[in-house]
């Protein structure tokens, strides 16, 4: 049987880039999942992208829902990482900790790297399975996500902290709800706002 060329490109292709197959394989799906939908998007489509093959993909991830729960767990970590870095420099101001969030929230959703909305929350409409090792990740995010908001509420003293931060925590998702509806970033102007609208009416 006579080699496969394409498997020789990508071969040739693995060991001259400076990046890695896996890194070049974990950045092309997490584009694609976010741009096309994780359903949308197979493995062959993955390698393509990453300028590799299957059996390379297979190599560095053991399947395609492995490779979607380390795509989430990569973003899940980096949104707090930017969450922490907006609220340190108001430590022990609460209310302007929030404040600072969803000033900042409204830099970030009106953003064309944003015009997909939240890919944690995109994946939680597509993944519904328990068994699937993505759906903690999902879970797990947007439970503290609520934990931390209702928190930041509590410390501010407001007469019902779960509620209030319950309501910051739906506005958020509106938010980036709304970026796939509307072709400007049209609602996300107003999240300030409202978010100032809850927070006085929950004193």
């Amino acid at each position: 049987m006579s080699p496969d060329p394409t498997n020789a490109i990508a071969t040739t292709a693995e060991a001259t880039s400076p990046a890695s197959a896996g890194d070049r394989i974990f950045k092309a799906a997490r584009e694609l999942f976010y741009r096309q939908g994780i359903h949308a998007v197979g493995v062959e489509a993955i390698a393509a992208a990453a300028g590799t093959t299957k059996m390379s993909l297979y190599r560095n991830f053991s399947s395609k829902d492995e490779l979607v729960a380390a795509v989430l767990k990569d973003q899940d970590e980096e949104f707090w990482a930017w969450w922490d870095s907006v609220i340190a420099p108001y430590a022990g101001q609460p209310r302007r900790q929030i404040e600072a969030l969803f000033e900042e929230f409204t830099c970030r959703a009106s953003e064309e790297e944003s015009c997909r909305g939240c890919p944690i929350a995109n994946a939680a409409v597509e993944i519904i399975d328990d068994d699937h090792p993505a759906r903690s990740v999902v879970r797990g995010h947007h439970q503290e996500l609520r934990r931390r908001l209702q928190e930041l509420c509590r410390e501010m003293g407001a007469r019902d902290p779960e509620r209030l931060g319950d309501s910051l925590m739906l506005l958020m998702g509106g938010a980036f709800l709304s970026r796939l509806v509307f072709d400007d970033i049209g609602p996300v102007e107003s999240i300030y706002e409202a978010s100032q609208n809850l927070l006085d009416c929950g004193k």
